[in-house]
């Protein structure tokens, strides 16, 4: 399993920043946001809907062959839509050359990202996408603690995290590229207010007292979390598809971005086990939830500056046109 799950990590870090780059590469400057937007909510869709079909087969028969059966359809449904990506996603960047300028596109490649990592705004972008992955990490932990403190049963607390989790992210996504683009014409905006929006109500819930007469407001400010997070989830990598480079070093600003935004993945499990082995329950939950409001106030922060940055480039080139 150790092995399997190693194949896993690595494939995921090689593939998913092109699937990224492809979303990008499909998709004109102006319509970036409801693009990545569309994506994610697409996603918590089709996720929600096959947990929802295997669910319903298990529930029907638990046997370890209907589980492994299901585990084979999801990698079967892989095959044809890798021929689908190679028939109708065109090559871009330095793999898109015949030759470069030494022969040898690897060597390339490698400038690129030593290109990539002296951008200033790349690394802004993919810090904004690692604290907005890190507050998705620690959203699980909403559930457990409406149970541990608000005293919610185990039946109400499973209904309400799908419905915080799936079907908000499903709204949440695909609205967030819609405002970005057509209301606040600002993705770096919309995401300061997001993960603005993720501090405030994570701060209301810690502030709210521990009985259970507060579970509904409890609920309340747990949608409004989600739903901050999933708006900000749906548009992280929109700020780097924006920012000016030469455009076949796209695909290499977008695997640093990646890496920025699922780092969290390396890191804050076991932060968050360490977290819950040395304190109570509620406690762990409560340091959790802090160190959470933090990471957004951070991520915030990098989103200001990033968008204060854009603002001046569209300054500069509007005199220049002028």
């Amino acid at each position: 399993m150790e092995v399997i799950a190693t194949i896993w990590g690595i494939t995921d870090a090689v593939f998913w920043p092109a699937v990224l780059n492809g979303v990008n590469l499909l998709t004109d400057h102006e319509h970036k946001s409801v693009a990545f937007g569309l994506m994610e909510s697409i996603r918590r869709l089709i996720e929600m809907s096959m947990n929802m079909i295997m669910v319903g087969v298990m529930a029907l028969s638990s046997s370890i062959i209907v589980f492994k059966g299901g585990m084979l359809v999801y990698d079967i449904l892989l095959l044809p839509l890798s021929i689908l990506i190679g028939k109708y996603v065109p090559n871009n960047g330095i793999a898109a050359e015949e030759q470069t300028s030494n022969g040898s596109k690897g060597k390339d490649a490698f400038k690129g990202l030593l290109h990539v990592f002296k951008i200033p705004k790349v690394w802004a972008a993919a810090i904004i996408a690692m604290t907005i992955y890190w507050s998705y990490v620690n959203a699980i932990y909403t559930i457990p603690y409406l149970q541990a403190v608000f005293k919610m049963n185990q039946a109400s607390a499973s209904l309400f995290g799908t419905i915080s989790t799936s079907g908000m992210g499903i709204v949440a996504a695909l609205l967030s590229g819609i405002l970005a683009d057509n209301v606040f014409h600002s993705t770096s905006k919309l995401i300061l207010i997001a993960l603005l929006v993720v501090a405030a109500s994570i701060g209301g819930l810690l502030l709210l007292p521990q009985t259970p007469a507060m579970a509904w407001l409890a609920m309340i400010l747990i949608l409004v979390f989600t739903y901050g997070m999933f708006t900000a989830k749906g548009i992280m990598m929109v700020p780097v598809s924006k920012i000016e480079m030469p455009e076949k070093y796209r695909g290499s600003a977008m695997s640093v971005c990646s890496f920025g935004s699922y780092s969290p993945k390396l890191f804050a499990y076991a932060l968050n086990g360490a977290i819950l082995d040395a304190f109570v329950s509620i406690k762990a939950y409560r340091v959790i939830f802090t160190i959470e409001i933090i990471a957004s106030l951070f991520g915030a922060l990098m989103a200001f500056l990033l968008m204060i940055s854009e603002r001046k480039t569209v300054k500069k080139t509007k005199a220049a046109a002028a």
